[in-house]
């Protein structure tokens, strides 16, 4: 009797063992499929629908961007008061001018705001001149490693491109008339250190690295979300 229970056992450990493996090699197999499907795309195809991507990515941030308060009112890509000046800020609103510093923190953004709806062409330049020397890692990468990609490759152009429509918007929303006063009223205070940052290059600066923070959401949401691919070369390429 001890011996029919002990094969009986001995058989279920077997099946249950047969199961698991079972289930381990359907698992396997599935990560194989998926690498195979992957790898079967050409390079012509894996750097186009990267670049697609990318595409489809910055149109939708920079609508997000421009809309009114679209950097104003998004705490992840809000231009704060310029970090070099963060002591004249401080002291600024230690006497009581906290809330022209507001303003003027507003007008910046508004700025960027406006810029942002000129922003598209601007990337989307960038994007067809990038040269993508191995798509597929990019593919297998992290979340945003297109994003990234075109971040280490393009900042510069991007930055010279840009700046021009940062200037602009500037004077549109009339920064300097809020940041002059700041600015004269600050280096009238003894013992302080005179300043006076570049403003263009610091909004373009800003608002170039926000739109980067908005592209990278698009692009794990083409990744991650079926619906998000909306052309038939994404679904293709980030299909899983």
């Amino acid at each position: 009797m001890k011996n029919i229970i002990f094969v009986g056992f001995l058989f279920s450990a077997l099946i249950g063992k047969t199961q698991f493996n079972l289930e381990s090699i359907k698992d396997k197999s599935k990560s194989v499929v998926s690498s195979v499907k992957k790898t079967s795309l050409s390079d012509d195809e894996i750097i186009q629908g990267l670049k697609e991507a990318l595409n489809v990515g910055i149109e939708k941030a920079g609508a997000k961007a421009s809309q009114a308060g679209g950097f104003n009112n998004n705490q992840i890509i809000r231009i704060p008061f310029p970090e070099e000046a963060k002591k004249m800020e401080d002291k600024l609103r230690y006497i009581g001018m906290g809330s022209q510093i507001d303003t003027f923190e507003n007008a910046l953004n508004r700025a960027a705001e406006k810029a942002a709806k000129e922003a598209a062409p601007v990337f989307i330049a960038a994007i067809k001149s990038m040269n993508v020397n191995d798509g597929l890692s990019i593919l297998k990468g992290e979340d945003d490693a297109a994003t990234k990609y075109l971040n280490k490759t393009t900042s510069d152009s991007l930055y010279k491109a840009f700046k021009p429509i940062i200037q602009k918007a500037l004077k549109s929303v009339k920064v300097t008339k809020y940041w002059n006063p700041l600015v004269s009223r600050y280096n009238k205070i003894p013992l302080t250190t005179k300043v006076n940052p570049d403003l263009e290059d610091y909004t373009t600066k800003k608002a170039i690295e926000g739109l980067f923070k908005l592209l990278a959401k698009e692009e794990k949401a083409i990744r991650s979300q079926p619906s998000a691919r909306v052309t038939d070369l994404l679904k293709k390429v980030f299909s899983e």
